[in-house]
Order: structure tokens, then C-alpha cells, then sequence
């Protein structure tokens, strides 16, 4: 496969990435399937894995392949080829890495939908209501979501290791792997454990997206790719230079578009952040910057009952008013220029360089 030097409109389709990780996760789900179908004599259990299998089919479908993206171009960078497949299928088991984040992450929030559909604990809910089964929808939905969450991380690390890449490759970057999941469980848990605060706090609120978002979502991705490739310590420091404002913008985004993207375009209900009232630096810093009488309105509407639609828009008008809204859009803008910096001076082809900055518009200047 020939590299390209000016990549398409949409940079994560750079390399034709897009169609061969959806190849790899596809041939790797058949493999599963095939599998556990020797492992499943009853023909009704095997029908019920099935039916839960393909409901996490449908949900790695939807997403966005950020995170393969990153890993493919960090590989790339350091030197790794365009047609080794085998990078394919270590960037290809970010996705089921990602699932496994998202399907606790949904359950953790109550999250009804999901990439515009049901959620997953939700779709099985719905499906134990249909098929009349006894005990609680709901605990059953959860159970279901929780276990195929956890078989979304369980595949993740059997991908990865059976990737094709050499195993001292693989062995390279499992000291990396296990410290990037530790990341993110230390991510996940302050965000709930600042959730649960009375007063949000703006560096707190910080700290969750450096953990939960920026390494995560690019720095790590970016460090997997390079280490498998043999990258050198300082051609990682300078991804993480790149990397670490590029992911807060990336969260900053999606603060934004949580409580003011178009439900159609985001997939989720309109202003959803705002009727959770989720601890974003967006909101935290609304806070931050409301006169006391802004601030009085704010309490009030955060300790109601559930947010109708007068209420939300009430909300969004304080977040506009305050500057709050204003303030992210220039925090996005300091750490784009800081990533585009950073880029500048990193060590790698113009190739690379070329995808690397249009992954910065890619995940910055988004409506989803």
C-alpha cells in the first residue's frame, strides 16, 4: 500500500485505515463466533450469545476509529510500514479497548443512547421486557452490558496479541498498556467522584479530562503505535507534547457539543450534559465566572428535580452569559495552537506530519 502525502478531506481515511480496521474487526468477531459456537452445545444458548454477540457487533460499528487512527499514524511515524497489517490489528483492538470503556461508561451515567441508538444495557433491557423474562429489565440489561464490557477488554488484549506483530514488540508494550489502563480507571473515577460534589471545581474538572481524554484518547494511542514500531523516548516525548493539548481541546469539544450540539447530529438528547448536570469544565467554569446572582440561579437549577426544556435553555443562557462558552472556545484555540506547535517540531515525515495536523481540525472542529 502506497503512503500518501496529501491525505482525504477526512484524515482518519488516510491509508484506507477506516475500511481495514473495520476488515480487522470484522475477521476477528468471526474467528470469536466460530469459536465459542464449539464452546455452546445447547442450540438456545448459543442463539442468546449470538443475539448478544451481534449487539455488540452493532455497537463497534458506530464509532469513529479515533484511537486507531492515532496509534496507526504513531506507528507511522516512527518509522513502521504502510502495509504491515499487523499494526492494523493492534490499532483495530483500540476499538474493542474503547467499547469496553463506553458500555461501563453509559451504565456509570444511566446514558439512554448511544451513538444515536439504545444504549447497550438499555437494548437488552428492552429485549428481557420483549421476550418476557423473569427478574428485573433492568439488572438484566445492566448484567448483559457489564459482561460484554468486560469481554470487549478481554478481546482487546487477545487482538492485540495476536496481531502478527513480533512478540518482543508485543512485549515492549505491555508495561505501557497496563499503565494507559490504569489511566483510565483513575479517569473514569475522578469523573465520578466529582460528579458527586456539591461545587464543581474548573482543575479538578481538568484533571479528569488529562486522565479520561487527553491520554487516552491520542497520547497513548499515539505511544502504542510508536513503541511497536521501536520508536525512541524522545520521538514519544514529542507525541505527548502534541498529544496532551490536542486531547484537551478534543474534550473541550465535546463539553461544547454536550450541551449545545444538535441532537441529530451528536446522537444524544439535546443539552444532555446540561440536564445531567455532568461536571465539565464547561459548566465548572459557568460557576467560575457567574455574578451572585448567576450563581443563586445556577444552585437552584442544579439541585431540582430532572431539567425540562424551559430550564435547559435557562441553562444554556447562563453558560453564554457568564462567558463560559466563550472561554472554552478560546481554551480550544490556545491548545490547537499548542498541538499545531508541537507538531512543527516533531521528528517525522511530511507524510505523517501532513495527517497529524488534519487530525487536529478532525477532532477539534467537529458537530459529533
Amino acid at each position: 500500500m502506497t503512503a500518501t502525502c496529501s491525505p482525504p478531506a477526512n484524515p482518519i481515511d488516510a491509508d484506507g485505515l477506516r475500511d481495514r480496521v473495520d476488515a480487522a474487526l470484522g475477521n476477528f468477531l468471526d474467528e470469536q463466533e466460530e469459536r465459542f459456537d464449539d464452546l455452546i452445545s445447547d442450540p438456545q444458548s448459543r442463539s442468546q450469545w449470538r443475539a448478544a454477540t451481534q449487539s455488540l457487533r452493532g455497537f463497534l460499528a458506530g464509532g469513529k476509529r479515533i484511537r486507531p487512527a492515532f496509534c496507526y499514524w504513531g506507528w507511522r511515524g516512527a518509522g513502521g510500514g504502510a502495509d504491515d497489517e499487523g499494526v492494523i490489528g493492534a490499532a483495530a483492538a483500540l476499538e474493542l479497548l474503547h467499547s469496553f470503556a463506553l458500555v461501563h461508561d453509559d451504565i456509570i451515567d444511566a446514558s439512554d443512547t448511544r451513538r444515536g441508538a439504545p444504549s447497550l444495557h438499555r437494548q437488552h433491557a428492552e429485549l428481557h421486557r420483549r421476550s418476557g423474562g423473569r427478574g428485573s429489565s433492568e439488572l438484566f440489561g445492566t448484567s448483559i452490558a457489564l459482561l460484554l464490557g468486560d469481554l470487549c477488554l478481554a478481546w482487546f488484549h487477545d487482538m492485540l496479541a495476536t496481531s502478527g506483530l513480533p512478540a518482543e514488540r508485543i512485549r515492549e508494550a505491555r508495561p505501557l498498556v497496563a499503565h494507559s489502563l490504569t489511566e483510565l480507571v483513575l479517569g473514569q473515577y475522578l469523573d465520578v467522584a466529582e460528579q458527586a460534589c456539591s461545587r464543581h471545581s474548573v482543575s479538578r474538572s481538568y484533571t479528569v479530562i488529562h486522565y479520561k481524554t487527553a491520554k487516552y484518547t491520542i497520547e497513548r494511542p499515539l505511544h502504542l503505535g510508536g513503541v511497536l514500531a521501536g520508536a525512541s523516548p524522545a520521538l514519544l516525548g514529542s507525541y505527548t507534547a502534541y498529544a496532551m493539548p490536542l486531547g484537551e481541546a478534543f474534550q473541550l469539544r465535546d463539553d461544547v457539543l454536550g450541551a449545545f450540539g444538535d441532537p441529530a447530529v451528536t446522537g444524544k438528547p439535546v443539552a444532555d450534559d446540561l440536564r445531567t448536570r455532568k461536571a465539565t469544565v464547561l459548566l465548572a467554569t459557568a460557576r467560575e465566572r457567574a455574578s451572585a446572582a448567576q450563581e443563586a440561579e445556577i444552585d437552584r437549577l442544579f439541585t431540582g428535580a430532572d431539567l425540562d426544556d424551559a430550564q435547559t435553555t435557562r441553562l444554556q443562557d447562563l453558560v453564554v452569559e457568564t462567558g463560559a462558552l466563550a472561554e472554552c472556545e478560546r481554551l480550544i484555540d490556545r491548545r490547537v495552537d499548542a498541538a499545531a506547535a508541537a507538531l512543527g517540531a516533531m521528528p517525522v515525515g511530511d507524510d505523517v506530519r501532513a495527517v497529524l495536523a488534519s487530525l487536529i481540525r478532525a477532532t477539534t472542529d467537529r458537530a459529533r
